[in-house]
């Protein structure tokens, strides 16, 4: 991973989909005619409260890199690295220390517990697959696919993940379908596949 950012904001996704038509699209996903999964609340309420945030992912992160890098974690440390106020790196590792995620040595320095560990190596895993597929079979640049999984690796299931990486390692293959599929990306052109966002 290149760089950490803290704040990221997300959309009005409603909004979105009613200025696109895109909840249009994605109805019936359920096999209810009358029920439009785009808008479903109980899916946004999951969402929004991810218990996994992307700014708690990176804190994570930071430590694991401090750690591997200096062989230790301080708070001042890891409010560098994510260019932070030094407060708001003590508010946020309090918050991850209530989760049972991040602890300290007898040193005083930070340190990620079991599950702390746990949730970062699955969040470099999804990067790396992310960053992979959107690269490899998508056919987006190096710069996007790093900024775009970015975004998405704290917020994929690992069954997802699992399937997203039998897949890309299939559509990144050397066979005749493989090759086509990514040929068949190469010839995409943003301009004619643009969604309508003036619509009504």
């Amino acid at each position: 991973m290149q760089g950490f950012t803290v704040v990221q904001r997300w959309g009005d996704r409603g909004a979105l989909s009613r200025r696109t038509g895109l909840s249009e699209n994605l109805r019936d996903v359920s096999g209810d005619p009358d029920h439009d999964d785009a808008n479903d609340s109980s899916r946004w309420r999951e969402f929004s409260h991810n218990y996994l945030s992307h700014s708690r992912a990176h804190y994570l992160m930071a430590i694991d890199t401090l750690r591997g890098e200096l062989g230790y974690a301080r708070t001042t440390d890891v409010a560098e690295m994510l260019e932070v106020s030094r407060g708001a790196a003590s508010m946020a590792l309090a918050q991850l220390k209530k989760r049972g995620w991040v602890a300290e040595d007898p040193n005083r320095f930070l340190l990620l517990t079991e599950e702390g560990k746990r949730i970062t190596e699955m969040v470099s895993q999804n990067f790396a697959i992310l960053s992979r597929f959107l690269e490899a079979v998508v056919g987006v640049s190096k710069d996007r696919a790093i900024s775009d999984a970015c975004k998405m690796e704290h917020l994929m299931s690992l069954e997802s993940s699992r399937r997203l990486l039998w897949l890309t390692e299939l559509l990144a293959g050397d066979n005749p379908a493989a090759r086509q599929v990514r040929e068949h990306m190469r010839q995409f052109k943003a301009e004619e596949h643009a969604l309508d966002f003036d619509g009504d």
